[in-house]
């Protein structure tokens, strides 16, 4: 777009220039009384609105950030690239700062797909301790031994297992983002205060055990929304008799978005655009 060039010469008064303009357009144009058209704001010098971004991209989030510091980051480097101040950008499903993996990142239009992609099924493989309890039920909190007598055999967890499969009463971690009177469950338990959820309905489709090493025990969970793996590791190691802690949780597909198609932050450009996000898929 071109910038305007100043108020043109009145014809009658002469020119004192001593050189010739050096814009060749300005050297050629005829001097001209005419106003420019309010209705054209580029004869203004006035920019166009820029055009709010439109997609999604697939996040292998790091231990440390929560989700919502990740939908920060992503809105930063898009307004940095031109895209308006207020550019939406939202998630499909929250993952715990310890947590890594697929996190599906929404922009612009596809935030209106935030409920359809938090209620596709999530994949995680995450690696419980046994050995121990926590107050936050994960490497978090405070952490306390178990009796070192206690031991469960491959063959003891294989027989719990089916109890939490299918549709299952899940009580949520204390140290959790639900609302409790007006303020978030952890706010209320780091200030001391007994926090005790009410159980939720939740759906469990498969737990196969990967690997299991006295007293640590490596997962795989597909589950539907709202589980919480953390609660899964408490509540199978009290079916056991023993301690039951996350120590790590890994996201590695929601719904078709699989952790082959993540990219962490560092792989993205401090400026993105358009071009950087995916299209948003008829079926998330």
């Amino acid at each position: 777009m071109n910038e305007p060039q100043g108020n043109p010469r009145p014809p009658s008064v002469p020119s004192i220039a001593t050189s010739a303009p050096s814009d060749p357009i300005e050297r050629s144009a005829p001097a001209t009384h005419d106003s420019p058209s309010p209705a054209d704001p580029q004869r203004h010098g006035s920019p166009a609105p820029p055009v709010s971004p439109t997609g999604l991209l697939i996040i292998d989030k790091q231990p440390g950030f929560t989700s919502m510091d990740v939908c920060a980051i992503i809105r930063a480097r898009l307004r940095r690239a031109g895209a308006p101040k207020g550019v939406k950008v939202g998630h499909g499903g929250t993952l715990d700062p310890l947590a890594t993996g697929v996190l599906v990142v929404l922009i612009g239009k596809a935030t209106r797909l935030c409920d359809q992609v938090m209620a596709t099924r999530k994949t995680y493989a995450t690696t419980i301790d046994l050995s121990r309890l926590s107050t936050t039920d994960d490497e978090a909190g405070v952490c306390t031994p178990i009796d070192p007598t206690l031991r469960v055999s491959r063959e003891d967890i294989e027989r719990v297992l089916p109890q939490f499969i299918g549709t299952i009463d899940q009580r949520p971690p204390a140290y959790s983002a639900i609302n409790v009177g007006g303020r978030r469950s952890y706010e209320l338990a780091r200030e001391g205060t007994p926090i005790e959820l009410a159980p939720r309905k939740v759906e469990i489709h498969v737990i196969r055990v990967e690997t299991f090493d006295w007293p640590k025990l490596s997962i795989v969970v597909e589950c539907g929304k709202g589980v919480y793996i953390r609660s899964l590791a408490r509540d199978l190691g009290a079916a056991l008799g023993v301690g039951g802690m996350l120590t790590s949780l890994r996201r590695t597909a929601s719904g078709v978005f699989s952790i082959g198609r993540a990219v962490t932050l560092d792989q993205l450009p401090d400026r993105l655009t358009q071009a950087e996000l995916l299209p948003i898929p008829a079926t998330p």
